[in-house]
């Protein structure tokens, strides 16, 4: 266990597959003590039918968790082996139903001693424990039902990822990742308009000197994100934010929820009470984006975009 202790958590499931081939293969061996020809693997199956109950295979793979194929599988070498039988429904002939057969039902007496047996042995080493990996398991399984592992490693390697993104002011030297990662995104989903050209061809005259803002998102040192804050000339909104962009090759690492909320701060340290913003419902996790960050959709505006179809704001407290 030296290289567990050294590995650390990493190796859960190294260390869970090392302990499941271990209980594996005493149990292989505890059938052959009580002279039962059988595989631990066929278990489930056998369990779940040994009332004498005929069901299907979609029925059994649902009560015993597993998939279809895999119960197939394990059916196919149960009859191959005598266990159970297989044979039509009689009231729906495209279904097989699944039962033991003689020999399984003979088994399913004999191995009444060997449960016995079994479940005092595990009770044995339980009380040994100082904890109770049944409870555990329980715990996990349910846990790891709400939020597979996966998702957890997801979350923690955005958060990760994310924490080694710096958001800096706009400078000239950045004017052409401005420019091409706006319209990289663009080009991808739509055409390059008039109003795009004016403000990435010209980010300081067209948004800076009007009184608004550019913060770029550096990652490893490198642009990789950028969004703007438009000053507007408009009796209900201060500023719009636009020009959000965020490099594919960048794009999972939390970056345009970092810009957007560091865009926010900027425009509540500018006095604003309300951000409006223009987008296209094609663009999903953008819109998934915007409510997170607060906005809710407004009525419709007259826009300079052909290709907006939703307005949003953002009422800032």
């Amino acid at each position: 266990m030296e290289f567990f202790n050294k590995v650390g958590k990493m190796a859960i499931g190294s260390r869970l597959r090392m302990l499941t081939e271990t209980i594996s293969e005493d149990a292989a061996q505890i059938y052959k003590l009580y002279d039962i020809d059988f595989q631990p693997k066929w278990f489930p199956v056998f369990y779940t039918l040994q009332n004498g109950e005929e069901l299907t295979i979609t029925a059994i793979a649902k009560e015993i968790g597993h998939s279809h194929p895999s119960v197939s599988k394990i059916i196919a070498e149960m009859v191959k082996n005598g266990f159970v039988s297989e044979q039509k429904d009689k009231t729906d002939g495209r279904r097989n139903m699944v039962s033991l057969s003689e020999k399984g039902l003979e088994t399913s007496i004999k191995i009444k001693a060997q449960y016995a047996d079994v479940t005092n042995a595990v009770e044995e080493l339980s009380a040994q424990a100082s904890h109770d990996l049944w409870k555990a398991l329980d715990e996990w399984e349910y846990l790891l039902e709400q939020k597979s592992l996966l998702r957890r490693v997801q979350e923690h390697q955005k958060t990760r990822e994310g924490n080694q993104v710096q958001i800096v002011a706009y400078e000239p030297r950045y004017a052409k990742n401005f420019r091409d990662l706006n319209e990289e995104w663009i080009s991808q989903y739509f055409k390059m308009e008039e109003a795009d050209f004016r403000a990435l061809d010209n980010p300081d005259s067209y948004i800076i000197e009007k009184g608004g803002t550019i913060l770029v998102a550096l990652y490893n040192g490198e642009a990789v994100g950028v969004c703007a804050l438009v000053k507007m000339e408009d009796p209900e909104y201060d500023f719009e934010l636009a020009k959000m962009a965020v490099s594919p090759k960048a794009q999972g690492k939390n970056i345009g929820y970092l810009l957007g909320k560091a865009i926010i701060d900027k425009a509540k340290t500018q006095g604003a009470r309300k951000l409006y913003l223009e987008s296209n419902t094609i663009l999903k996790p953008a819109i998934s984006l915007y409510r997170k960050l607060g906005f809710t959709k407004v009525a419709g505006r007259p826009s300079p975009y052909e290709r907006s179809n939703i307005q949003m704001e953002l009422i800032i407290t």
